[in-house]
């Protein structure tokens, strides 16, 4: 396992600018106590409503949530789940560079809890069109400069298609905390990682990673095909996240293992947004990814003991 003397002290970032899906993710919590006479399904009683950031704007609360400073670019409708996600941006202290298309509505992922169990989950979507793809690249040279990372959430909505255009523009840019260009961290999705080429890191986890290399026999035949998959995608490394097996770090320098920390999980939903987050604050910190692995695992293993879309405090993650 490795380890870091990185403490909360040496974490002291550049802004980091999250590039994404941004989506709201609403919350009805209830009771459940009967099933319904029209059709064999339960009914909730919803007692209480919660709103949160979702998709790549979790990844952005989260930054905050470490005290950390970002910008967030990503696209909304015109409507009340825009409304809902400015207003929480806002109260999470990000910075708002958000784009609007009234033709379009904002994404959104309802889920229906009852008993602290999810019942249902509805989502409001649609990809975003063409004109949003060229203000996302104009805001994204235009704000690059005074970064220290750049962290690319793809959800497979559509807001980081053309993403090579991302990447080059990103690599462009020298990064003013490290030796290099800026680092780029891409939240992967989909079955074609070519567009992800030239990336510094991608953060997979298993099931991701399994649709682009297909199943590994054991150890040694996974680190085979990672190694062969960072040179053919030209990246510096690809953070595996294994769920109850931790992390596994391969870079140029072979691999690293984090295992999981031993506390209860609750929900897994954001625990990728967290991951990333934190390696992006540590690298935006002039700090290397092996020292930004066991933080990013430590902080993983505590939002997975909270229900939804969570985030991990600055005094969670370094006490």
């Amino acid at each position: 396992m490795a380890q870091t003397s990185f403490s909360a002290d040496s974490c002291s970032p550049r802004r980091v600018l999250v590039v994404g899906d941004v989506m709201l993710d609403r919350y009805w919590f209830g009771e459940v106590d009967r099933i319904s006479p029209e059709a064999p399904v339960p009914v909730l009683k919803v007692e209480r409503i919660e709103e949160r950031l979702g998709g790549a704007a979790n990844v952005a609360r989260n930054i905050t949530a470490l005290a950390g400073t970002c910008s967030l670019i990503g696209a909304l409708g015109a409507d009340d789940a825009a409304a809902s996600i400015k207003r929480l941006s806002i109260e999470a202290g990000i910075e708002d560079l958000l784009l609007c298309d009234p033709d379009q509505p904002t994404i959104v992922k309802l889920r229906m809890i009852g008993r602290q169990q999810q019942l249902l989950r509805a989502d409001f979507e649609a990809r975003p069109q063409e004109h949003l793809i060229e203000q996302r690249n104009k805001l994204v040279a235009s704000h690059i400069a005074d970064c220290g990372a750049i962290v690319l959430s793809d959800y497979g909505k559509g807001m980081l298609g053309e993403i090579q255009g991302l990447i080059t523009i990103a690599r462009q840019q020298r990064s003013f905390v490290r030796s290099g260009s800026l680092p780029v961290l891409v939240d992967p999705k989909g079955d074609d990682w070519s567009a992800y080429r030239g990336a510094s890191v991608i953060t997979p986890n298993r099931s991701e990673l399994r649709a682009i290399i297909g199943r590994w026999k054991d150890e040694e035949d996974l680190q085979q095909s990672v190694s062969n998959l960072i040179a053919h995608l030209e990246l510096e490394a690809i953070l595996l996240t294994r769920s109850e097996e931790g992390m596994t770090l391969f870079d140029q320098q072979g691999r690293i293992d984090v295992p999981a920390l031993a506390r209860e999980v609750f929900d897994v939903s954001g625990a990728g947004d967290t991951v990333i987050a934190v390696l992006a604050m540590v690298l935006a910190s002039g700090k290397t990814l092996r020292e930004a692995v066991p933080l990013a695992n430590k902080a993983a293993g505590i939002v997975v003991g909270k229900l939804g879309t969570a985030v991990c405090s600055r005094e969670e993650l370094f006490t």
